[in-house]
């Protein structure tokens, strides 16, 4: 029951969501103003959303006849835990604690914003679980297939919203460039295999699926 109650939270109808941003650049391995971080913040945060709607319709896609793509689906949740949780969750934990130095007021946030890093971590991880033993032809219930990408995509959307609503305006506002700074060399250099300039060639197909849907 609590399953089905996390589906149909997850694939109630599939509103207008944001439309792709232009090429962007990331925070790695970059001198940027202080205004820039956020720009980047926001854009980062809408090319997830756009992944978690291409997600969405796969889940939708478990109530007709043929079915979900599970490739692509492995190829969402697999860059998702990839780049995201390796790069963009652990300059957000530093900006949050920069942050909470800044305003003592928003601490519970936070922390509770930090352990939904973690839980979206272990929530994809599962899923990714799920749909590699599908893609390789071992036998999996559908429905927990179902129920780990409503639930992911539950945890996930929320917690985008819960950043852009309460936090991003607010280091924008207090944040130094200090703080920026401490921001970027809290991760190691590297690039963006999705929306970098240049494609990894299995997100070849992802991407491209990406730019249909923005059309």
């Amino acid at each position: 029951m609590a399953a089905a109650v996390v589906v149909a939270a997850a694939v109630a109808a599939v509103a207008a969501r944001a439309r792709p941003s232009p090429e962007r650049k990331t925070f790695i391995g970059m001198h940027m103003p202080e205004s820039e971080p956020i720009a980047i913040w926001y854009a980062e945060h809408r090319d997830y959303a756009r992944l978690l709607d291409l997600l969405e319709q796969q889940v939708i896609a478990f109530h007709v006849d043929d079915g979900p793509n599970y490739e692509l689906m492995l190829d969402i949740v697999n860059y998702l835990r990839y780049f995201p949780d390796r790069f963009h969750h652990p300059r957000e934990d530093v900006a949050f604690t920069r942050l909470v130095e800044r305003d003592p007021a928003i601490k519970p946030l936070v922390d509770n914003l930090l352990q939904e890093h973690r839980v979206i971590a272990a929530a994809g991880t599962e899923l990714l679980k799920y749909l590699e033993q599908v893609v390789d032809d071992v036998v999996v219930e559908r429905a927990k297939v179902e129920a780990a990408a409503a639930t992911y995509l539950v945890y996930y959307r929320r917690h985008l919203a819960l950043e852009d609503r309460d936090l991003v305006t607010r280091a924008e506002q207090l944040m130094t460039r200090a703080d920026w700074d401490a921001v970027l060399a809290a991760v190691p250099s590297g690039t963006d295999p999705l929306f970098g300039e240049d494609c990894e060639p299995r997100y070849r197909e992802l991407r491209r699926q990406i730019a249909l849907a923005a059309k």
